[in-house]
């Protein structure tokens, strides 16, 4: 017996424990009504107060604790490879859910991300979308070059998923995502979740796949976590956001025809009214527009494959009528190879099967042919559920912002330029384009929000010298990068390179930039209108006449700005580029190109293209 009269309780290892008995019941209750992660965090907790209080000889039982509190805890790292803002939009999702559940989560851009790092990770996920011919997005390029080079780690103890965002109508489809898992791969990491590889409609995809990736991982790290951690949001610290989710009910405020009465472009500039909505942007930013089909096209689709419109469907847990549903919900302009291939099954078309056995035909056929004309191919009568099943979800478009908050305050103007073709006797439009210019009237209701843009924005230097390169609505961006240059009194000079069809038609703005060039805020102006002389004429043309002179504002370290056709344009420049680099700077083409290409890394060479 002890001195005090009571006995001296064993603990479960059977070693007498440093405690009297009424303590060691309370504990025993108390651990009654508590997980074993519970436990073990609480373990490691109370040996941490008693080193802080008074260090002592540790009991075998201590020293187990010590070592499993000072193992380095599980976590989840989340990266992004984002050119738009749809990665880092799936990424931050997936890092707020992974905290709910109390997970350890820490979200990074892949630009701030050491590939070096890779090796002290347990878990990580990869959110990566694919730019342009299968190129990782600008602000992955680096960590891209680095896992496939010498100095990246082996990774025998990482545990890694992969979710790759892009288009199914493009040749490298989510490549950028195929080529971390399998630069991850041969690295040594294991993949505890198979790579998901998300359309443009890929909403329903990534939730899904989110949900799986988060119950491994929680699953794989809960010794290490505490179920304590989780905790209630404040809703006092909560503030309003509105996402592609949850957007913003604005009202159009302004819809203004700026091209000539003679022009064969309709391009309009929009004036969005934000006022209340607690909304903000920044220069190079874009804003996401949900749109309404035309009900005109949705009757004659409904009409080619024998629908009257008023046959009910299920959407989103919501009872519609197919004519509603195909307004509102489903993607019925842009046509795509896998909608070609599955009606070519369905009508049992010759013409459009044969076209489905050459997959680059068949990616040039759906990306130049609407919906409405795949279907006219060969007529066939569907049902609502078969209609529904060959149609992507509808989705917003992101339109580049040609606004300075500073200048217009709670608004926000785009430049859009009508999508219009002839098939045979009638008229083509984009869903976009046409609610936007003629679906919506002046004081009508549209549906935004703002997607951030970090791989587009000004120099944080004021005084750093930029080249804007913006042929056609490419100029939007540019009319908010120079209000913003303008309004902040920057010192750094601006030269614009402009470009369209004809001068007295197509120059966009054209009141304005002669109004910055005669200010000085716009330090030079070159333009190139192609239809204005015998031989084309574009933007690259003006950049390789002013050769001299881009290289030497290369030299004094400024940016450069692309927006517009990711196509022909901006390969047409980029290819200029890396010309004046050679031809000017004295350097052979590989040179050249690594010149160019660190530019790039940099972030002094920037691409919106589209």
């Amino acid at each position: 017996m002890s001195s005090n009269g009571n006995i001296k309780p064993q603990d479960p290892l059977g070693l007498t424990a440093p405690i009297n008995e009424q303590q060691l019941s309370q504990l025993q209750q108390v651990s009654a009504e508590l997980s074993s992660s519970q436990m073990a965090w609480l373990s490691g907790y109370f040996w941490g107060i008693s080193q802080a209080q008074a260090p002592a000889q540790l009991s075998p039982v201590a020293t187990a604790v010590s070592s499993a509190a000072t193992q380095p805890a599980g976590k989840l790292t989340i990266i992004f490879a984002s050119q738009t803002g749809n990665a880092k939009g799936v990424a931050e999702s997936l890092e707020q859910e992974a905290k709910a559940l109390g997970i350890e989560a820490q979200l990074f851009d892949a630009s701030d991300y050491k590939g070096k790092n890779l090796a002290k990770e347990t878990h990580v996920i990869i959110v990566a979308s694919t730019n342009g011919e299968g190129e990782a997005p600008d602000n992955a390029i680096e960590l891209h070059e680095f896992l496939q080079s010498k100095k990246a780690p082996k990774l025998p103890n990482l545990k890694y998923g992969v979710i790759g965002l892009g288009d199914s109508s493009y040749e490298f489809f989510c490549q950028t995502g195929k080529d971390f898992d399998a630069y991850l791969g041969k690295l040594g990491a294991t993949a505890f979740i198979e790579r998901i590889d998300c359309d443009v409609d890929y909403d329903e995809a990534a939730a899904q796949w989110k949900k799986s990736a988060l119950e491994v991982v929680q699953s794989d790290i809960a010794s290490h976590q505490a179920d304590v951690v989780t905790l209630p949001v404040s809703t006092a610290a909560a503030s309003i956001s509105y996402t592609k989710q949850s957007p913003y009910t604005a009202t159009l405020l302004t819809s203004q025809k700026i091209t000539g009465r003679d022009s064969g472009k309709d391009v309009r500039h929009i004036e969005i009214d934000l006022e209340g909505s607690g909304l903000t942007y920044q220069p190079g930013d874009a804003l996401g527009v949900w749109y309404e089909n035309s009900a005109e096209l949705v009757d004659k689709i409904l009409h080619q494959v024998g629908l009257s419109g008023v046959e009910s469907v299920n959407v989103d847990e919501q009872s519609l009528s197919i004519r509603s549903a195909l307004i509102g919900y489903y993607e019925i302009t842009a046509s795509n190879p896998q909608l070609v291939t599955k009606y070519a099954e369905l009508a049992d078309s010759k013409k459009l099967l044969k076209l489905v056995e050459d997959k680059e035909k068949l990616r040039n056929y759906a990306a130049n042919t609407q919906v409405l004309d795949v279907f006219k191919e060969k007529k066939a009568k569907l049902d609502p559920e078969a209609l529904l099943s060959l149609l992507r979800r509808l989705t917003p478009r992101l339109y580049s912002i040609a606004s300075s908050q500073e200048e217009v305050g709670e608004e926000v103007h785009l430049t859009v330029g009508l999508v219009e073709y002839q098939a045979g006797d009638e008229s083509r439009f984009g869903g976009a384009s046409k609610f936007l210019s003629h679906g919506l009237e002046e004081g009508g209701e549209v549906k935004v929000y703002v997607e951030s843009n970090n791989h587009f924005k000004l120099p944080e230097d004021d005084n750093t010298p930029i080249i804007m390169v913006g042929p056609g609505t490419g100029i939007a961006p540019f009319r908010s990068f120079v209000q913003e240059r303008e309004n902040s009194d920057a010192q750094g000079k601006n030269w614009l390179f402009f470009g369209d069809r004809t001068f007295t038609q197509d120059f966009l703005y054209q009141v304005e930039w002669q109004k910055y060039l005669k200010s000085g805020v716009l330090s030079r102006l070159d333009v190139a209108f192609s239809r204005d002389q015998h031989e084309k004429v574009y933007v690259q043309h003006r950049l390789l006449a002013q050769g001299q002179q881009v290289w030497q504002w290369l030299e004094e370290g400024a940016h450069v700005y692309v927006c517009g056709d990711a196509n022909h344009m901006a390969k047409d420049v980029h290819a200029a580029l890396i010309e004046i680099v050679k031809q000017h700077g004295g350097k052979d083409l590989d040179q050249a190109e690594e010149y160019v290409n660190q530019l790039r890394k940099a972030k002094r060479y920037q691409k919106d293209v589209y």
